[in-house]
């Protein structure tokens, strides 16, 4: 039974944090972003050395050099060009390396950052991972990381060095006159609470673009994977309208980002060009009055230029900033969302290989906002029993396939394994113990002996010719155009369904589990490669516990006993011989399913 959407994605509950918020849990998250970060803005002061000196040798050489008392003093005005010279190399050596230490920093922390958000991917429970698009989730570990990099390298180097240059240009201001930086600061104290109420405007547009890029992304991706249906329905022309509309809604929420992050720019450029007016005024005013000289008026104005630039910077640094937080907090989101499903860690328990023994006891399970799809279950199997679960669709049996190899853990109630719960178990243990074949199998874009080798990275070449001779397997595998080495494409696609379920039970056979768990297996394999499969099936499952969700009732034919669910009910427990002639359900769907074999004879 597939599971419903449980009120849209989990994900994006854990994502709320505040700017400030975000930003400290995503310096928590990369602490590569904190090392050194004190000797990064020490070198940042010293490259703004270089900015401010221009304005202080102006004043020097204007008032003691050129307009010197006994007339221009060139010598004067060569030693105080060398000495700003000297310190431009220095400043330059320094910005070198800020850039040097920000890009390593930033690269480390951000690839800290991708791995712990891959990884706790894989630690979410499906249920968790299916309320949320693919797309989106890949876009969290990509392009919202892609965002994050280019505000931390970019803005962060501007963040540090317009600080210093606003701090030195100030102190540099109150050096030369104290009643003119008073009126730099008067007139910026209205941009101060312009930059305020832009945060949070900011902050919600770039959010939206993060979201937007994630169904992009999605819409993108199913297209693609599902580019043979979408061309068998015709569905062509409606694909690439949805595509056109997740591409013009995401175009929509940059163009609202952008125009309020110019919005706060424009509104910056205004009050630099007043408060250089203002300046000016001011500064001739008291220049007139004999309370600064010329050389320091010049001086000034520069400082004005100086302390306006890093102040119009930050808005744009603002800018990436709430576009960078944005993919922050939806990074974090992922990193955050707790892992249902977890690896119980060092307290796991280990267990030793060999024959095993499954229990549910009075298990329940319900999907998030749904009715109970498995009630009250009670079962025990002993080991070297071969199971079949059958059932009619939706009636819970691939659930309790899930929970049996832990890709979901019950509402209530328990399963075990030997006697330990499940969630009890060491990941490591657990996953060497039992193996899922699932209703699809997965194949990776690699050749088909890498994709049975998946099962069991060390298996060496000899190993996999084993396993497909003991599957009989051979004659196609030498039919196909590079026996082994024949490349299966994309998620398999140079093979037929059949053909990729037959990869998939072969990687199950070479992990050698304890227990197998085939959720319908063979439903997409011809009745010819069926027989041949269930012959291999038949010897892997021998000595050791199996059970299978049939979907054909051949397979339960094969079983020891045949386990029949009923709207999420064990309703029947016994033989295929004995389920027969009982009258009950599993007679009633026996008697279909062999009706149908005879009429499709």
């Amino acid at each position: 039974m597939s599971s419903p959407a449980a009120g849209g994605s989990r994900i994006e509950a854990q994502s709320s944090l505040g700017t400030w918020a975000t930003l400290r849990r995503g310096f928590e998250l990369s602490p590569e972003l904190r090392r050194g970060l004190g000797l990064t803005v020490l070198l940042a002061v010293v490259a703004t050395l270089g900015r401010v000196l221009v304005p202080f040798v102006v004043q020097i050489i204007t008032d003691n050099g050129i307009l010197a008392d006994g007339g221009p003093d060139l010598g004067y005005v060569g030693r105080a060009i060398a000495m700003a010279a000297g310190v431009v190399v220095l400043s330059s050596l320094a910005q070198y390396l800020v850039n040097v230490r920000l890009f390593t920093a930033a690269e480390s922390g951000l690839a800290t950052l991708r791995m712990r958000a891959f990884r706790h991917i894989h630690d979410l429970s499906m249920l968790t991972q299916s309320t949320e698009r693919r797309g989106s989730l890949v876009s969290r570990v990509t392009s919202d990381v892609d965002t994050i990099s280019m505000f931390v390298q970019f803005g962060g180097l501007m963040l540090l060095i317009s600080v210093a240059q606003i701090l030195l240009a100030t102190l540099l201001m109150l050096f030369y006159s104290p009643v003119l930086a008073l009126v730099v600061y008067l007139c910026f104290v209205p941009l101060v609470f312009l930059v305020r109420r832009f945060q949070p405007m900011l902050g919600a547009a770039y959010g939206t673009v993060r979201t937007r890029v994630g169904d992009m992304l999605g819409a993108i991706s199913e297209s693609i994977v599902g580019a043979a249906t979408i061309r068998a329905y015709g569905a062509e022309e409606r694909t690439a309208e949805r595509i056109d509309a997740a591409i013009e809604t995401h175009r929509a929420a940059a163009v609202r980002a952008q125009i309020r992050s110019v919005m706060a720019f424009v509104s910056g450029q205004a009050f630099a060009g007043i408060t250089t007016a203002v300046v000016l005024v001011v500064g001739t005013v008291l220049a007139a009055r004999g309370e600064v000289t010329l050389g320091q008026l010049l001086a000034f104005l520069f400082l004005v230029n100086l302390f306006t630039q890093p102040v119009l910077m930050a808005t744009e640094i603002l800018n990436e900033m709430q576009n960078a937080v944005a993919g922050w907090r939806r990074v974090i989101g992922v990193i955050d969302t707790p892992a249902d499903v977890a690896d119980p860690g060092p307290t796991g328990v280990h267990q030793d290989r060999g024959p095993m023994t499954v229990e549910f006891r009075n298990v329940s399970y319900a999907y998030p906002g749904g009715d109970l799809v498995l009630r009250d279950v009670d079962l025990r199997i002993e080991p070297h029993t071969r199971v079949a679960v059958v059932g009619e669709t939706g009636s819970g049996k691939t659930t309790l396939a899930k929970l049996l190899t832990r890709l979901m853990d019950p509402t209530g109630g328990q399963v075990l394994i030997d006697g330990a719960d499940l969630r009890e178990l060491a990941f490591a243990s657990l996953r060497s113990r039992v193996v899922l074949v699932p209703q699809e199998g997965f194949l990776f874009d690699d050749d088909l002996a890498a994709n049975i080798r998946f099962a069991r990275p060390e298996a060496t070449d000899e190993e996999i010719a084993l396993t497909v001779t003991e599957l009989g397997l051979d004659a196609w595998v030498e039919a196909l155009p590079h026996g082994l080495a024949t490349r299966v494409g994309q998620r398999g696609e140079s093979l037929s369904a059949g053909e990729r379920q037959l990869v998939a039970i072969a990687r199950a056979y070479l992990a050698d589990p304890d227990l197998l768990v085939l959720d319908e297996a063979t439903s997409a394999v011809d009745p010819a490669t069926e027989v041949r499969v269930q012959r291999a099936i038949e010897g892997l499952t021998r000595g050791r516990t199996s059970v299978a969700i049939a979907h054909r009732l051949s397979t339960a034919e094969a079983a020891d006993v045949v386990v029949v669910v009923d709207q999420g009910r064990v309703v029947e427990l016994g033989h295929h011989r004995d389920l027969v002639t009982r009258g009950g359900v599993y007679s009633r769907m026996h008697a279909s399913w062999a009706s149908q074999q005879r009429t499709d004879a």
